[in-house]
């Protein structure tokens, strides 16, 4: 071998030893990073795909289809204050997911993120054979090269709702069989629930709420969260092998109908809101529902990972809908996101918890 070849290799092996140190290293700061803690900050290469590749997303978040002006929204990245996180890697995240089952369950916010999820991959590879379908309350999408199912299930309360005598009764204490059997078949789990807690009137989808023997009219809504918290929680501690199945709990996402909420007292909602939040405009204390996950978490025998997106999606009081959704002109929507948009980040915040387990 000539004196250029055995440079050649010299350089070659170099190259190698610094990019498996600096990975290394990479990866070791991902782990000791607090990703949750960080900014929005622009950027040209955003967003991650363009949302008419996928035909398949609800109108209610396709604002650019319905004709949302302007898109200054759709460019901002998510940035940890001590870390980089580490980009979207579709080929990684399928390779990992083959002949596996990832499952979103919750609302309709769960919704916008599965669909957030499916559309990034199907974009970044949009030659990939995949089918849809819907069973029940259970969506899903599968990526046949991998055999890779991207699952929903739509379950607001994550306990029992059932039609009795006296009418619909949401149930405290107990998890429908069903629900328990599509859970135990998934290896990646993203619970979460919290929006539906707060409706009442018509929205409210249940008449009574039964807490052990007890039934009751209504009840203070914390309180019949944090015992369904706990009913989930149980079922989790006696039902999850962790060597096998990987739980996750999603924090609430954040609404924006109020503007007085972030300093800007003569707006009203979300409505021609463009620009994100730097950061929010005085000091804000911890939600209640969200100390009420972080005790019922803490008590749990079983490892739960928690997507803490609370604080961050606060910050972008620019990328809902608003009229731009479901209702177009003639409706107003600040709790659901953009696609793309928000969820986006969400997704990539699970890909980076997922690469470092």
């Amino acid at each position: 071998m000539g004196t250029l070849g055995s440079i050649a290799i010299a350089v070659l092996v170099l190259v190698l030893q610094h990019d498996r140190v600096h990975g290394k290293h990479a990866y070791e700061k991902l782990n000791k990073c607090d990703i949750y803690q960080g900014s929005w900050v622009y950027d040209d290469s955003y967003p991650l795909y363009d949302s008419s590749l996928c035909n398949f997303i609800e109108n209610a978040f396709n604002c650019q289809k319905n004709g949302r002006p302007d898109k200054h929204y759709l460019k901002y990245r998510w940035q940890p204050s001590s870390c980089k996180l580490p980009r979207f890697d579709v080929e990684d995240l399928l390779e990992r997911l083959r002949n596996k089952r990832i499952m979103f369950v919750g609302d309709s916010l769960s919704l916008n993120q599965w669909q957030s999820l499916t559309c990034m991959v199907h974009a970044a590879s949009p030659q990939s054979e995949y089918t849809i379908e819907r069973t029940g309350s259970i969506s899903t999408m599968k990526f046949l090269s991998h055999n890779a199912s991207l699952m929903l299930q739509r379950n607001a309360f994550l306990v029992d709702i059932v039609e009795e005598r006296q009418g619909w009764v949401l149930k405290l204490n107990s998890i429908d069989h069903n629900d328990q059997k599509a859970w135990k078949d998934s290896d990646v789990l993203i619970f979460n629930s919290w929006h539906w807690w707060l409706h009442t009137g018509r929205k409210q989808p249940w008449d009574f709420i039964q807490d052990g023997d007890n039934l009751h009219e209504d009840m203070d809504r914390l309180v019949a969260y944090e015992k369904a918290l706990k009913t989930w929680a149980r079922w989790v501690d006696k039902n999850v092998d962790p060597t096998k199945t990987k739980v996750f709990y999603q924090s609430f996402s954040p609404t924006h109908w109020n503007s007085t909420g972030w300093g800007h007292p003569e707006g009203k909602n979300c409505s021609s809101e463009t620009q994100p939040l730097i950061a929010p405009p005085y000091p804000r204390s911890r939600h209640p529902a969200e100390l009420i996950v972080e005790r019922v978490l803490s008590n749990m025998s079983k490892p739960v990972g928690l997507l803490n997106v609370t604080a961050l999606s606060r910050l972008r009081k620019d990328a809902h809908p608003s009229i731009y959704g479901i209702g177009g002109h003639h409706g107003m929507d600040c709790s659901h996101w953009c696609l793309a948009g928000v969820p986006d980040t969400w997704n990539n915040l699970l890909y980076a918890e997922l690469i470092r387990i």
